[in-house]
């Protein structure tokens, strides 16, 4: 199965446009859009989401998430993985990296998952 993104809302829609450019046919949504969580939906929430829509979610949101996650896989959850972006990337260096990620990974291979995307 492929990747599907969920971007967190703090993330600039431009993020989600960029990787479109790369590939139109990348399914990636932004917290906020009609088919997503509402903006404002506490972090719980959206990592139930995650787990049941079988998103990854892309974020910099290093504060609140990691206690969230922590709380999450002690009560049985999971999540298909989760993409950290680091502070010194460009939007451009962080499209490009979630491309190749989509098109050289299935989403069971990211179940459970922590990374950053390294630029």
């Amino acid at each position: 199965m492929k990747i599907r993104f969920l971007l967190d809302e703090n993330l600039s829609t431009k993020l989600k446009i960029a990787v479109l450019r790369l590939n139109p046919a990348i399914d990636i949504l932004r917290v906020g859009d009609s088919d997503a969580p509402s903006l404002g939906t506490l972090d719980p929430d959206i990592l139930r989401y995650l787990e049941l829509s079988q998103r990854l979610l892309v974020t910099d949101n290093r504060k609140s998430i990691p206690g969230h996650l922590e709380e999450h896989w002690a009560a049985g959850g999971h999540i298909w993985g989760l993409l950290w972006l680091r502070p010194s990337g460009t939007l451009s260096s962080w499209a490009k990296e979630m491309y190749l990620i989509w098109e050289t990974s299935e989403a069971e291979e990211w179940l459970d998952k922590i990374d950053w995307i390294p630029l």
